[in-house]
This record gives C-alpha cells, sequence and structure tokens, in this order.
C-alpha cells in the first residue's frame, strides 16, 4: 500500500512578480486629485477690476490727500514731497492726530510695488486710517 504524504511542498509555484494594480489605483486617485487643485492653486489670472458703485461716505471739511503721480513723486494735497519727510509732513497738515483719514490717490500707470511701498511708509508712520479714492461710476441697474 502506497501512501503519499505531502511534505510541506506547495503545489503552486512561487510567484516573484509584484502586484502592481494598488499602486495604479493609488496613482489614479492622486492624478485625479491634482487635476482639480492645481486650477485652484493659481493666482495669476488677469481680472479687469470693476469700479466703485458704492455710495460715497461723506468728506470732512479738510480731507488730507495723499497722491503718487504717475513719475512716483508724492504730493501732499498741491505740494511735492520727498518720500522720507511723509511722516513728518502728514503731522503737520493733521495736527498729530493719527486718527485722520488719509485719502490716497495713485494714477493707473503706477506700479503695485511703489503703490505698497508708500502704504507701508503710512503704516510705519502711525496712519491707518487710509480712504483709497477711485473714480464714481453709476451703478448698473
Amino acid at each position: 500500500m502506497g501512501l503519499h504524504l505531502n511534505e510541506g511542498g506547495d503545489d503552486l509555484a512561487e510567484n516573484h512578480e509584484i502586484n502592481v494594480t494598488p499602486f495604479i489605483d493609488v496613482m489614479l486617485v492622486l492624478l485625479i486629485i491634482f487635476m482639480v487643485a492645481a486650477p485652484l492653486a493659481t493666482v495669476d489670472i488677469k481680472v479687469d477690476l470693476p469700479a466703485s458703485t458704492a455710495k460715497p461716505a461723506p468728506r470732512p471739511e479738510k480731507p488730507v490727500f495723499l497722491s503718487v503721480k504717475a513719475d512716483q513723486n508724492l504730493y501732499v494735497g498741491d505740494d511735492r514731497i520727498e518720500r522720507a519727510q511723509l511722516g513728518q509732513i502728514l503731522d503737520a497738515k493733521t495736527h498729530g492726530n493719527k486718527d485722520t483719514t488719509i485719502f490716497f490717490r495713485a494714477d493707473k500707470g503706477v506700479d503695485y510695488g511703489d503703490l505698497m511701498e508708500v502704504m507701508n511708509t503710512l503704516r510705519g508712520a502711525g496712519y491707518l486710517k487710509v480712504g483709497l479714492v477711485g473714480l464714481e461710476t453709476a451703478a448698473k441697474q
């Protein structure tokens, strides 16, 4: 009588190949996530900003206007000033009252970086109330 005992050997041959199906599934999910998220992360979209149609705030009796012309020159009222003198001139115009609203006007051709430099100078001088002046347009109905 013959008896065949399995000596621990496996009838199936060992498979040394890597199963890439889960890897492909993960990669496809990541691809879809990045395809959806990538357009949301961009900020270099050209935007033509609209003019304000809000009702203008009442104008104070003696407003202080700070203007930046296209040639980068600063003006307080009608007087041309140097950037280094901005805090001193504003202190003289506002009698040292830092709560005075400064009405800030800038030419369309002024670089955004230059505009922010003047805003930072205003903040450094202690003037935190800044009103941006723009053209009024009729409200769309």
